[in-house]
C-alpha cells in the first residue's frame, strides 16, 4: 500500500470551469497535493501516457480528447491513497457513479469523464513520474 496516487483533471472539466471545484473536493477528502501543474499535452505525449491502451479501439479518440486542451496533473498523498481516490472519483461511466463523486458531479459521458485516477500503486508511481521530476514532488 502506498500513500500517493496520481490524478489528472481532464480537458472537458478544465474547459467547463470545474478545476477549482474538483480541487476543493480533493482537499476536503483529506488529500494533500504534493505536486501539481497545468499543462497541455501534445498528441505524442497523450499517446505516450495512454500507450497501455494502444491496441484498444478507443485509443485514437482518447489521444485526441486528452490533447484538445489543458489538463491539471497532480500527485496526491493520503493513507490508502489509490483506493480512497478511486472511491472519490467514482465509476468511469458517470451514469454508474455514486452520488457525491467527482464524476457524478462533473463528468458528461463515459468518454469525457472529467478526471483520471491511478488504478494501482505501481501505476500511480509511473504516472506521477511521467509528469513530475523528483525535484517537483514534495
Amino acid at each position: 500500500m502506498t500513500n500517493r496516487t496520481f490524478t489528472m483533471i481532464k480537458p472537458d472539466a478544465t474547459s467547463n470551469g470545474h478545476t477549482g471545484a474538483i480541487l476543493a473536493m480533493i482537499n476536503a477528502a483529506g488529500f494533500r497535493i504534493v505536486a501539481m501543474k497545468m499543462t497541455h499535452l501534445s498528441r505524442e505525449k497523450a499517446g505516450d501516457f495512454y500507450a497501455v491502451h494502444r491496441e484498444r479501439p478507443f485509443y485514437g479518440e482518447l489521444v485526441e480528447f486528452m490533447s484538445r486542451g489543458p489538463i491539471t496533473a497532480a500527485i496526491l498523498e493520503k493513507e490508502n491513497a489509490v483506493e480512497d481516490f478511486r472511491k472519490l472519483i467514482g465509476a468511469t461511466n458517470p451514469a454508474n457513479a455514486e452520488e457525491g463523486t467527482i464524476r457524478k458531479k462533473f463528468a458528461t459521458s463515459l468518454g469525457e469523464n472529467a478526471i483520471h485516477g491511478s488504478d494501482s500503486n505501481e501505476n500511480a508511481a509511473i504516472e506521477g513520474d511521467f509528469f513530475f521530476s523528483k525535484l517537483e514532488q514534495f
